[in-house]
């Protein structure tokens, strides 16, 4: 039930990021949406727990922020792995990073 939540999180974050941030768009219509969600989704299942182990003394001396670094490769990894995803600049890549921090974040403390 939780993978199912994160999964709509994903794709609501995907969604906020496309529409609010220039540089950063999801083609192929909702199929692209569902795509890119799954694969951030099991990227931030498998990938981001051994990211934030290895980087465990960056996370603590930056007092959590260089878990934005982290999230920023994971939704780059993303891009590089589905055709859906295209982020023109770093710019929009850190923006949508943070919309979709924040609707995790908020979603994570509602429930």
């Amino acid at each position: 039930m939780r993978l199912i939540l994160r999964f709509l999180l994903n794709l609501l974050g995907l969604w906020l990021a496309a529409s609010l941030v220039s540089g950063f768009t999801v083609t192929g219509n909702w199929k692209g949406y569902v795509i890119a969600a799954l694969v951030l989704t099991l990227l931030n299942l498998l990938v981001k727990p051994i990211l934030k182990l290895i980087t465990l003394p960056l996370i603590i001396i930056s007092l959590g922020l260089f878990g934005l670094v982290i999230n920023a490769v994971i939704l780059w990894l993303t891009s590089q792995f589905t055709g859906y995803l295209i982020i023109d600049n770093l710019i929009a890549l850190w923006w949508a990073t943070i919309i979709l921090t924040a609707v995790n974040i908020a979603a994570s403390r509602a429930g």
